[in-house]
């Protein structure tokens, strides 16, 4: 929907809002037309009701008004005397329009001094879970959420089973766009596997201020663009899911908008020089390793290495290594057993490289250029590939390509300017990671957070790696943790907590 789009459906909903409660408004002792003042009218509601004027702003909180709605309506029925279980029920199933009835042709008495708290024990627990949800909502959308490393594309920096905490106001923390969800569920019901939102009505794209951009080097989630899984043809254009509903990608970033990328022999250069990675990055590389015929068995590759998992034989004594650093590889040729450590190189990559024009791979591509909102760049039948799902999927746009004739929005061009900021995403597993080299730019748009702390962190036999509890992401050296620095401040809170308890106990 666009802004003019919301528009008309704020002012339909205020339209709404004033025809069912105007009397009751009225009966209250405030003006009728003070229930059809935007925002007013709320605020005038929560003093009916007897609720502070705070809850008004939870009320056009996305995804958080969906629980605050069902509970403004049970609190307005209950301050005009319809307390009844069946009230509550009909005000909650009729989606509130059970008020319209209590309003035309009911004469309730208003209760401004009713009793606000709950008078069963199911009602109070209700009440104390609503409020938690909401709060946990507010939570993981606007400050913190937490993510899981499902796959090893960080590996080395993010393992596989790390529990993280990403960040949503480092970049800014991202408004829902799907405003009817599940609260603090991304795309599916666990269990069921059903969709958990409706893609209908959806916000337009709005990003609170924060305190950093988005660097070179930051490790950052986001909305993976094409959101399908397995490599596959990623010219045939992005699926049709909400941005906000697409699955979450964890990669580092590698070039910024404005930036000119290119990758030489598995090296990033951008703008022409070598990029730098930060201490805890570990570029690995698949390798092919060949020994003597002494039969370097399983267990001596994993000693040796510290991996697991990492390998498997071509032939008896030839094995491919998936993920090797330099320094595991150097670490292998130093080893009498070993004839010879060939790192895999792919001149080539068969057309499935972006922008799939190119008989590039994922060791040699570029130069590209990473997209800078308010930049434009020349449009040719040459360059329109690396910017055809920029126009069309992430900025909306009509594109018509009649031979050499491109149409935006109807009109011939031959060139385009740019609405948001573009990102160039990979990972360090740089052949083991579906990254931008396979799908392209990510728009600043799908930029979710920025990992900061890793919580837990489980091997796949689901024991704990405690040198990992605790740990930040970022930063330079290696990562250390906080774990107990975390149990020690736990222990004093419960020990300061118990002795409060006990001290009111005393003085009750």
């Amino acid at each position: 929907m666009t802004l003019f789009e919301w528009f008309i459906f704020f002012l339909a909903v205020q339209v709404v809002h004033f025809l069912g409660t105007w009397k009751l408004y009225q009966k209250a002792g405030r003006k009728p037309w003070e229930a059809g003042v935007p925002i007013y009218n709320a605020v005038v509601l929560m003093r009916i009701i007897n609720r502070p004027r705070w809850w008004t702003l939870l009320l056009f909180i996305p995804i958080v008004n969906l629980i605050m709605f069902p509970v403004v309506w049970v609190e307005t029925l209950r301050s005009f005397g319809k307390t009844s279980t069946t009230d509550t029920l009909l005000g909650i199933f009729t989606l509130g329009l059970y008020i319209y009835y209590i309003n035309y042709t009911q004469d309730v008495d208003y209760r401004p001094e009713r009793e606000l708290k709950a008078k069963s024990k199911s009602g109070d627990t209700v009440s104390s879970l609503l409020f938690a949800i909401v709060v946990a909502t507010i939570v993981h959308t606007y400050v913190i959420q937490p993510f899981t490393i499902p796959t090893s594309s960080l590996e080395k920096t993010l393992l596989v089973g790390d529990f993280l905490f990403v960040s949503k106001f480092h970049y800014g923390a991202r408004t829902p766009m799907t405003t009817v969800a599940a609260p603090m569920i991304h795309d599916s019901v666990p269990l069921t596997k059903q969709k958990s939102y409706l893609k209908w009505p959806q916000l337009p794209y709005f990003r609170l201020p924060g305190f950093e951009n988005v660097e070179k080097n930051d490790i950052v989630v986001f909305n993976w663009p094409v959101d399908s899984i397995g490599f596959r043809n990623y010219s045939a254009g992005v699926h049709k899911k909400p941005i906000d509903k697409k699955s979450n990608y964890v990669k580092r970033c590698v070039g910024t908008p404005g930036d000119s990328l290119s990758i030489k022999d598995g090296k990033i250069y951008v703008n022409g020089k070598k990029l730098i990675l930060s201490d805890r990055a570990k570029p690995q590389y698949s390798y092919t390793v060949v020994t003597d015929g002494n039969a370097l068995n399983d267990m001596y590759l994993q000693n040796e290495l510290e991996i697991t998992d990492q390998y498997g034989r071509t032939a008896k004594d030839t094995y491919i290594f998936k993920a090797l650093t330099e320094e595991s590889a150097n670490k292998l040729k130093a080893n009498s057993r070993v004839v010879s450590v060939t790192r895999n190189k792919y001149e080539t990559g068969g057309g499935e490289i972006f922008p799939y024009t190119k008989n590039w791979s994922v060791d040699n591509m570029g130069s590209i250029y990473i997209p800078e909102a308010g930049k434009t760049v020349k449009l040719d039948t040459e360059s329109l590939p690396f910017y055809k799902a920029i126009i069309t999927d992430y900025e909306n746009n009509d594109l018509q390509v009649n031979g050499d004739e491109i149409r935006i929005n109807g009109k011939i061009t031959d060139s385009y300017t740019f609405r948001y900021n573009y990102y160039w995403m990979m990972g360090d597993n740089r052949h083991n990671s579906e990254d931008s080299r396979f799908w392209g730019y990510v728009p600043e748009t799908h930029i979710v957070g920025k990992p900061v702390f890793i919580w837990m962190s489980l091997d796949k036999n689901n024991k704990p790696r405690w040198d990992r509890f605790f740990t930040t992401v970022g930063g330079d050296g290696e990562p250390v943790s906080y774990l107990k620095y975390f149990l020690i401040a736990l222990a004093l809170w419960f020990g300061f907590d118990y002795f409060r308890k006990k001290k009111k106990k005393e003085n009750a």
